[in-house]
């Protein structure tokens, strides 16, 4: 993610026909279901929390073209993004979005959001600036809010393959659950829980859900959520 050329500005226009993988299009056709996991591992979240999702004001960092905040917006109060490309913002239609200045800031008041997500953003940030990422977050959330980094798991093999033959992927440096923690633990977020997810592609999830769901702490899905929750 660069300072001042936004990489993703680039290829905005032809993102999805980049993307395609013929592995990850076996996986879940269309891609549709990679948000839909990526919301329900958040409800779940709330719902083992005892937290009012339907009250949260909500900030997916990195939003790229909204697809997360399309799935997720009608069960919150508030939904916006941010993404340092403008060109993918121009295609988030009647979302709420905003230009993120730099990799390692967020044009949002303090203790503006009660959840915070950043999906598949931080292995496009420059290592020496995601701890100041991870900062900006836990500044925009509330007392007691709570933070959910989601990344590719780079212990899967799969993953990787996938990773190396993606043009949006090619500047791309996986980070291991461990080393998302140790961001997430700086800035003395507690509670923090990690969980593996896409095991079982879409046409056999319905049926293997609470499979995956028992697998969720061995590190094999081709992604990871890991959750934080800031303190009063």
């Amino acid at each position: 993610m660069s300072e001042a050329n936004p990489e993703f500005d680039e290829l905005a226009d032809e993102y999805h026909r980049l993307l395609h993988d013929p592995v990850r299009e076996r996986f879940a056709p269309g891609g549709r279901f990679f948000a839909l996991r990526k919301w329900r591992l958040v409800e779940r979240y709330y719902q083992r929390t005892g937290r009012d999702l339907k009250g949260a004001a909500w900030l997916d960092v990195g939003c790229g073209f909204g697809e997360l905040l399309g799935v997720g917006r009608g069960s919150v109060r508030r939904a916006a993004g941010c993404d340092r490309s403008p060109e993918m913002l121009r295609r988030c239609g009647d979302l709420d979005v905003s230009v993120q200045p730099t990799a390692g800031a967020l044009p949002y008041l303090d203790k503006s959001f009660d959840l915070v997500t950043a999906v598949c953003v931080f292995h496009h940030v420059e290592p020496s600036v995601r701890h100041k990422l991870v900062g900006e977050m836990s500044r925009v959330l509330a007392p007691r809010g709570v933070l959910c980094i989601i990344e590719h798991n780079p212990l899967n093999p799969v993953t990787q393959l996938i990773v190396r033959r993606t043009p949006v992927d090619a500047n791309a440096r996986l980070l291991t659950a461990g080393a998302v923690r140790r961001l997430v633990r700086a800035e003395r977020f507690a509670s923090v829980l990690t969980q593996y997810f896409l095991v079982f592609p879409e046409k056999l999830y319905g049926r293997a859900a609470e499979v995956e769901a028992r697998l969720s702490g061995v590190p094999i899905g081709g992604q990871y959520a890991v959750f934080g929750s800031k303190p009063d």
